[in-house]
């Protein structure tokens, strides 16, 4: 008898500053907190932003969680001293997507690694999050991703 099927729960990223990281990502995707890890009032102090906190979307897919370490070398990509080992691929529709999300990446803090936004085949750029995890976004045909 062979098993169930496994299920991706969560996309888990590491950070040094797990809250500023979340922040991030819940304002780039539009995702929100699982109940009880929502940031506190401004001043107040933030325990569960000290170990581990979870990001959901609406559709009840994978969520993206962030875990705390002490040290977390940036990536290096493309040169590979400090590899990626991981990196999110996000997509838009059209262009005019790409841009808007390109100046919102910024706006929140991502650095820009790669600017391929005038490939024709896949325009696309690369960024750093604020903890130097590599990810990308990209236009993508919806029959081939």
């Amino acid at each position: 008898m062979s098993p169930g099927p496994l299920a991706v729960r969560s996309i888990v990223l590491d950070s040094t500053d797990i809250r500023t990281l979340a922040e991030f990502y819940r304002h780039l995707l539009d995702l929100t907190y699982r109940s009880g890890d929502e940031p506190p009032p401004p001043g107040e102090p933030d325990p569960q932003g000290t170990d581990w906190l979870v990001l959901r979307g609406g559709d009840g897919g994978a969520q993206l969680a962030f875990q705390r370490v002490d040290v977390l070398p940036a990536a290096t990509w493309p040169e590979g001293r400090v590899p990626q080992q991981l990196h999110l691929d996000l997509t838009v529709a059209t262009i005019a997507d790409l841009d808007a999300h390109h100046d919102r990446a910024l706006a929140l803090g991502a650095r820009l690694l790669l600017d391929r936004h005038d490939d024709p085949d896949e325009p696309l750029y690369v960024y750093a999050d604020p903890a130097g995890h590599p990810f990308c976004i990209f236009v993508a045909d919806p029959l081939t991703t």
